[in-house]
């Protein structure tokens, strides 16, 4: 392992002065992370809050220090479990690489803009999937492939006798996703059960606790200027790895309980008042829709000299390199697009492009086409609205903890002139503490100060007769996309008007399961 000496510092506003080891300052030093300078970790919100302007970047570098503050707890605290450093430092890389794959203004890629493409056949595609891409990308490109296959891994046991054959980036792709499959899959079966607490460190799908949140919550409070009242620091100090069922993993005291409870009201008031707040996503709708008159005719170079659109740019990693927050700025500029209101199709219109579009790889098609000028013309038309505050209008907003309703229902139940998606745009988001409608801590296991080695469950009676009843609901929206005033301020009216409020009650009401008849 690395001397201390070559170990790198980085000052965080957030962690304060943070040491990191030479491997992941050369993954740091890459142009495949680097990226991530450039895709706010906020998508819209800083439109709302302006301080919000932190981007991945740090994010990640956040979130490899926390993975490693955690195992070195858990490292000195409980040393039967014998975690080396080599663990330690894949859990970092894991950490520090798991927001590789995320798209211009992070979750509005994934969340927004593709599915309205592909809405079905995308519905698998995250960017967890383009994270574990883009980290073997960054690995072949970067000839890191050697140094982390060489950080002498403990093997599973049935691999004492064939050291070779246990593949330390499989390893870490599983810590980023743990739904990642490989070729190595049955020996890292055997890890993931023998080791199974590793995997909960950077992302953990059991329950939601993992450094990824520990981080962004401070990180993210810190720049939107919402007071955090959630402490990370207890966790990581109670943290003990306790057998549950065969499997190893993280419990914390039982006196931690509530410090959870404000982990995940946190998480809670964090969407409600800043990543899904009313005008972030009156902003992100409006960049989706942009992107999306404007996707085909933006070309990116990928591997072989291919021209790839924003949208297919996600299968082609060297395309994908290039693809970050700067194509907001691409489409605003166009230089095939005129200022005025009437873009020039004649094809004469002077070339001032060689700036910036083929310097990152983006290059313009022929003018010729008036379709694609429309195109262009409307994306950035909306790109500007943004910049003038000439926003979608929330017209109308209800709440229900009715899950099962849909877009389609809600649309449907509306009179016929606000159905069209042109004009107006219904958008339902589910809020919740990061298990539908489940309380999430019963799915966290604790441990008692005189049974430590016991792993238990804490009933809700046991913690307090305070605690919330419902744990999800979703809020209806419906935005008016136009200009036009009087339909405005008519729409408006309509939507605050007590029948329409009456009948959104009825439809928004939580229907019971029918009963089937007996034949």
């Amino acid at each position: 392992m690395a001397a201390m000496s070559d170990y790198k510092v980085f000052n965080d506003p957030i962690h304060g002065l943070v040491e990191l080891h030479p491997l992941l300052v050369k993954i740091i030093d890459t142009p495949q992370f680097q990226r991530l300078r450039n895709i706010k970790q906020l998508g819209g919100t800083s439109y709302v809050y302006p301080g919000a302007t932190h981007s991945r970047f740090e994010h990640s570098i956040g979130v490899a220090y926390l993975a490693g503050e955690l195992v070195q707890a858990l490292m000195e605290n409980q040393q039967e479990l014998k975690i080396t450093p080599a663990e330690k430092l894949c859990v970092q890389i894991a950490g520090l690489c798991h927001d590789l794959g995320h798209g211009p203004f992070s979750h509005l890629y994934d969340g927004k803009f593709i599915p309205e493409i592909k809405p079905k056949s995308e519905a698998k595609w995250k960017h967890e999937i383009a994270s574990i891409q883009m980290f073997d990308h960054l690995v072949k490109v970067n000839d890191l492939e050697e140094n982390i296959r060489n950080l002498g891994l403990k093997q599973p046991k049935e691999l004492d006798k064939k050291p070779d054959q246990f593949n330390n980036l499989d390893f870490i792709k599983k810590l980023i996703n743990t739904e990642y499959v490989s070729e190595t899959e049955e020996l890292l079966r055997s890890h993931f059960q023998d080791r199974s607490f590793l995997y909960e460190i950077v992302a953990n799908k059991r329950n939601g606790i993992d450094v990824d949140k520990w981080d962004y919550f401070a990180r993210d409070c810190h720049y939107l200027g919402i007071k955090n009242g959630f402490d990370y620091r207890r966790l990581i100090l109670c943290a003990r790895v306790c057998e549950v069922e065969g499997r190893t993993e993280i419990c914390f005291r039982d006196k931690e309980v509530f410090n959870l409870y404000d982990m995940f009201y946190t998480r809670f008031c964090l969407h409600k008042r800043a990543y899904q707040h009313k005008v972030t996503n009156a902003v992100e709708c409006m960049i989706t829709d942009a992107f999306l008159k404007a996707y085909k005719h933006i070309k990116i170079r990928a591997s072989g000299g291919k021209m790839l659109n924003l949208y297919e740019a996600k299968g082609d990693m060297e395309a994908y390199t290039k693809l970050t927050d700067d194509v907001f700025e691409q489409i605003l500029n166009h230089p095939d697009v005129s200022e005025d209101s009437n873009p020039d199709v004649s094809g004469n219109q002077p070339d001032v492009s060689g700036t910036n579009l083929m310097s990152r790889g983006l290059q313009k098609e022929p003018q010729s086409n008036p379709k694609r000028l429309k195109d262009l013309k409307q994306a950035k038309d909306l790109l500007a609205r943004i910049h003038r505050r000439n926003l979608y209008k929330c017209v109308g907003e209800f709440h229900t903890t009715n899950l099962e309703i849909t877009t389609e229902d809600f649309r449907a139940q509306l009179p016929e002139e606000y159905q069209q998606e042109e004009h107006f745009l219904i958008d339902i988001i589910k809020l919740d503490y990061g298990m539908g409608k489940e309380d999430p801590i019963q799915h966290v296991h604790f441990y008692r100060k005189k049974k430590p080695n016991d792993a238990i469950l804490l009933t809700q009676q046991e913690v307090s007769h305070l605690l919330p009843e419902t744990f999800a609901e979703k809020t209806i929206r419906i935005y008016y996309k136009g200009t036009n005033v009087e339909i405005l301020n008519t729409a408006e009216d309509y939507f605050d008007g007590g029948d329409f409020r009456s009948k959104c009650q009825k439809l928004t009401e939580e229907q019971p399961k029918a009963k089937k008849r007996r034949m």
